[in-house]
């Protein structure tokens, strides 16, 4: 008998034998897909992963060629809320092994699930996000299925009245896959709880389970089979992940399984109505994943058809495996699996009314397709639009630097130049610094009235980055104000230029791009502060005078 720690409690659990705190479970010494993956990486040299616009271009042509992809995506969110979908413990990514467990989330008999009222208002939100009708009176269903990290033997799902349905999602491409504007459907969304996690040995002999994550809240979002290529269907997971990140129902983390999705990928000749063989890959870590994923299941099919061994594509599902750049074959799927759903006695209907979803519907935020068309009524590019809309802080702090009287063209190139840089170096999001949008705004209003440069105001800037403070306070501090004396500066190109004589004559004798080299001085002298519009005005003169 093993021992697991339940809340001060110690409980019996009927498993084979532990380690810790976790649980084990014995199983074969290899498995089939571990078998296949070392064959494969033993015998091939490792793949050089392919940019994705190689990718994206490749998938283009091979289309081209007389086929086309059917490609459609289930995605798993898991749901920030404090604790379970049906019991009171929390979950924290990254805590102890069965630490965050109780009766109810580990299946004990006579224990009853009480459903978080959070959950419901979470896929609400979503569901209208998405555009979906919202089910007024909805209801759960058990799943029925086995598996080691499955406690209770069986999933609380929803069936076939879902809380949301008929849907779509509109997105833009990003400009450098040639753009253009996207709307793919969305079949439905409903509530389930999620299962435990198994940690598989490194021999391959015992398996560990953590439950940690059993019962968290999830919902999960089917597409309808829209997409056509990699580049697509990575680019509805992003617009996912940026929906519910703008909601604040999940934090969309990819690499702590908060979005997972599942892709379904067939090809078929070109003009055919029916769909070819449908081929589910998982194991798919990040967007780019997703693509290459994507791609290299398109060609291996159209490979197939073209070899005439259409019959050899199955349903199956395959594993993607970054360092091969391939599928790998994990399970075969004989039909359809029967989950003898029935529904879940133990948890009455889920019964809306219109005043509900009527004030959820008002405190909805801008979602990110209403920020891009906003922005793209600016003027702004493509390019802009969609790195601002990307990230919700980002949008926030554009937006929030406009309301004080920032130029939407100059405050956009400022977040998207140096400041994305200063993030990307530092690993830092936008609202981590100490800069606000205030004094973003301040700072492109000196540079505009002339009272400092374009290459001081980079100074200030990465100085309000990382300490903070303001625009004025650290001009008068350090004595920043630019020089725009006609005067002054027309001094300081005088010395310049008597020091340095054989510039001068050599400049007059063709060189003029020494010019450059006159105004560095000037600069130099000045400590940066000369007004580089006249300075370069009254050097011409000089350089240029008889």
């Amino acid at each position: 008998m093993a021992l697991t720690l339940l809340r001060g409690m110690r409980t019996p659990v009927s498993l084979r034998s532990n380690t810790g705190l976790f649980f084990n479970v014995l199983r074969p010494r290899l498995s089939h897909f571990t078998t296949r993956a070392e064959s494969a990486h033993a015998t091939e040299p490792k793949a050089v992963p392919k940019s994705i616009q190689l990718a994206t271009k490749e998938a283009a042509e091979q289309k081209t060629q007389g086929f086309e992809a059917i490609i459609g995506i289930e995605t798993h969110v898991q749901l920030s809320t404090v604790t379970k979908a049906f019991c009171s413990c929390p979950y924290d990514y990254g805590s102890q092994p069965n630490s965050t467990i109780c009766p109810t989330c580990m299946g004990h008999p006579g224990t009853l699930p009480v459903l978080n009222e959070k959950v419901v208002e979470c896929a609400v939100k979503l569901g209208l996000a998405l555009n979906c009708e919202i089910s007024m009176t909805s209801k759960f269903d058990r799943k029925q299925y086995f598996y080691p990290d499955l406690p209770k033997g069986y999933q609380i799902s929803q069936f076939d009245i879902p809380i949301a349905k008929k849907g779509y999602v509109d997105l833009d491409l990003p400009v450098e896959f040639g753009g253009g504007h996207r709307k793919f459907g969305i079949t439905r969304v409903h509530m389930e709880e999620d299962a435990g996690k198994l940690l598989h040995s490194e021999s391959g002999s015992y398996s560990q389970v953590d439950l940690n994550r059993a019962g968290v809240p999830l919902l999960e979002i089917v597409s309808e089979p829209d997409m056509r290529t990699g580049i697509e269907a990575a680019e509805y997971g992003a617009e996912l992940q940026r929906i519910v990140r703008y909601l604040g129902v999940s934090n969309g983390n990819m690499q702590e399984g908060s979005l997972r999705c599942d892709v379904n990928v067939s090809v078929r000749p070109v003009g055919q109505s029916e769909f070819g063989t449908k081929v589910e890959i998982k194991n798919m870590n990040s967007f780019s994943e997703i693509n290459r994923a994507i791609d290299y299941e398109i060609s291996r099919q159209i490979m197939l058809h073209k070899e005439g061994q259409a019959d050899q594509i199955v349903q199956e599902t395959r594993l993607w495996d970054e360092s091969s750049q391939k599928t790998f074959t994990m399970r075969k799927k004989e039909g359809l699996a029967d989950y003898r759903y029935f529904p879940e006695p133990d948890l009455p209907e889920v019964v809306l009314t219109t005043d509900y979803i009527d004030e959820i519907s008002k405190s909805m935020p801008e979602l990110p397709e209403a920020k891009r068309r906003r922005y793209e009524n600016m003027g702004l590019s493509m390019q802009d639009v969609l790195f601002l809309a990307n990230d919700d802080n980002v949008a926030h702090f554009f937006d929030s630097t406009l309301e004080h009287g920032a130029d939407a063209k100059l405050a956009c190139n400022w977040i998207m130049s140096d400041i994305a840089a200063y993030l990307k170096n530092e690993k830092l999001s936008i609202h981590e610094t100490k800069l606000t949008p205030l004094e973003l705004s301040e700072l492109i209003a000196s540079i505009k009235n002339g009272t400092i440069s374009g290459k001081i105001g980079k100074e200030i800037l990465f100085e309000l980055i990382a300490k903070g403070g303001t625009v004025k306070g650290v001009i008068e501090e350090k004595d920043l104000v630019q020089i725009a004396d006609p005067a002054a500066i027309e001094a300081m190109v005088d010395k310049v230029i008597a020091d340095n004589p054989k510039q001068l004559e050599q400049y007059r004798a063709g060189k003029t791009k020494l010019q450059g080299f006159f105004a560095g001085q000037v600069m130099k002298t000045s400590k940066g502060k000369a007004n580089p519009v006249l300075l370069n005005k009254i050097l011409g003169e000089k350089l240029n005078a008889k």
